[in-house]
């Protein structure tokens, strides 16, 4: 329960755990900017840790965190590979283009998030003084838009060969990683082998109030912090965040698994129900996508606006479609009250 309403608009409307507010209340900090906040330093260094990467960079939202990641891959006038429904591409307002002048290449994601690898090798422009240069691949893990997927290990590490093979940088925006991980049984390391850099979000389903890391090798964070200066993102004495981070990652971590059987739960709730087209072969981890059927004569924002009357939230994606999230601030008592609520409106 969020605020009075069983809340499955997003993981991002999760509450800070009292373990959260008493970390942030005692926090030890220092100015950032200096490079002195000592909390931020082991923020970073379990991130890195984590990801089985070098260095680690506090931002304060993945979207900043997936730019800055680009900025520093990248220079003006280069192109940047990227699923055609991925974060990066529908949900950042164009951020790579407008603010840093890069060339987005969309290629069709797959219904399990994946690009085809040999539409991305396809796709990569060499040194014809028509195109842009390829510099980047891109790709998301878990994949928001396709139903919340998790890439495996071994087609990361294929995207990852390829690149290197073709002499590109790869970054996973991997703002639910730990969903992935979880889901797949793997540490988070191995869903991001070979990578440059990638990203995870402290915000969605680890509960923080606010923030990502961006991780990568050493040379590489420091010129992102470079990057991160530029966009706004030079933060002073905000280890009063990262101390949420950090208990965010000693304890929210292994906890997904139960939002993952509540998906499950309220999926297989939804596709029971007379009006509504589930997929339950996508329902991979805390995210579930479903429509109305044809024979249903309300449209997705009107039964939203119904629903939340009943005291549950939902996202209307378009005119037929809808989202749900689950996370740490839904038990399975509330899924189903969200499942009577919703037959309620559609009886």
């Amino acid at each position: 329960m969020v605020n009075g309403y069983v809340d499955l608009r997003s993981d991002t409307v999760t509450q800070p755990t009292p373990a959260m507010r008493e970390a942030m209340a005692r926090a030890e900090v220092g100015d950032d900017v200096f490079n002195d906040d000592p909390t931020v330093h082991r923020l970073e260094e379990m991130a890195a840790a984590r990801m089985g990467q070098e260095a680690g960079l506090f931002v304060a939202s993945g979207t900043m965190g997936n730019l800055a990641a680009l900025l520093t891959h990248c220079r003006r006038g280069d192109e940047v590979i990227a699923g055609d429904r991925s974060h990066t591409i529908t949900s950042e307002q164009g951020g790579m283009a407008a603010l840093g002048g890069l060339v987005p290449r969309p290629l069709p994601n797959q219904p399990d998030g994946t690009l085809r690898l040999e539409e991305i090798e396809a796709a990569i422009h060499g040194e014809d003084t028509h195109h842009a240069r390829t510099r980047l691949v891109t790709i998301e893990n878990t994949h928001n838009f396709v139903g919340g997927v998790a890439l495996d290990a071994a087609y990361t590490r294929a995207v990852a060969d390829l690149s290197r093979r073709r002499r590109l940088k790869l970054h996973i925006d991997g703002a639910r990683i730990f969903n992935a991980a979880v889901a797949l049984g793997v540490p988070a390391a191995d869903l991001v082998g070979g990578a440059d850099s990638v990203t995870f979000c402290l915000s969605k389903g680890l509960s923080a109030p606010v923030g990502s890391v961006l991780c990568g090798t050493r040379e590489f964070i420091a010129e992102a912090r470079r990057a991160r200066k530029v966009l706004g993102g030079g933060m002073r004495q905000v280890g009063v965040l990262a101390a949420a981070g950090i208990v965010a990652l000693q304890t929210m971590v292994d906890r997904l698994a139960e939002d993952h059987a509540n998906a499950r739960r309220l999926a297989e709730g939804l596709a029971a129900m007379p009006g509504f087209v589930v997929d339950l072969s996508r329902i991979q981890t805390n995210i579930v996508f479903f429509d109305l059927s044809p024979d249903v004569p309300m449209d997705a924002p009107e039964v939203q606006q119904r629903v939340a009357r009943q005291g549950v939230l939902l996202m209307a994606m378009g005119r037929r479609r809808f989202r749900a999230v689950t996370h740490a601030g839904v038990t399975a008592e509330e899924i189903g009250r969200a499942l009577t609520a919703v037959a309620k409106v559609m009886a």
